[in-house]
């Protein structure tokens, strides 16, 4: 069980967006990236390709390391580790390490 996805609040721990938060628009398992809301702004620059169209510089976010982020608690509201937890029908849940409330 990934112990990010889609749409969590993430804290950012290193680099040079240390300490703002986000929402997770992308995820990517296998190259253990994540692309989230308001970190890590690159410039793109485009160029017109057809008639008509005009050249433009476009700001959009970059993935980073999954390793660099930590999942925000909706309870106790900080940053945290994930732990799993199977619930009686069988099924397993992120945990909540700090206040041990399911995610």
């Amino acid at each position: 069980m990934m112990r990010i996805r889609k749409n969590d609040t993430v804290r950012v721990m290193s680099g040079k967006d240390k300490g703002k938060e986000g929402i997770v628009l992308t995820v990517l398992p296998k190259k253990e990236k994540v692309k989230v809301a308001g970190v890590a702004i690159v410039t793109r620059h485009l160029k017109a390709r057809k008639q008509g169209e005009v050249s433009r510089i476009k700001k959009e976010e970059a993935f980073i390391y999954l390793s660099k982020i930590m999942p925000v608690c909706g309870s106790c509201k900080k940053a945290c580790r994930v732990g799993i937890k199977t619930l009686e029908n069988g099924s397993s849940a992120r945990v909540c390490m700090r206040c041990k409330e399911i995610m």
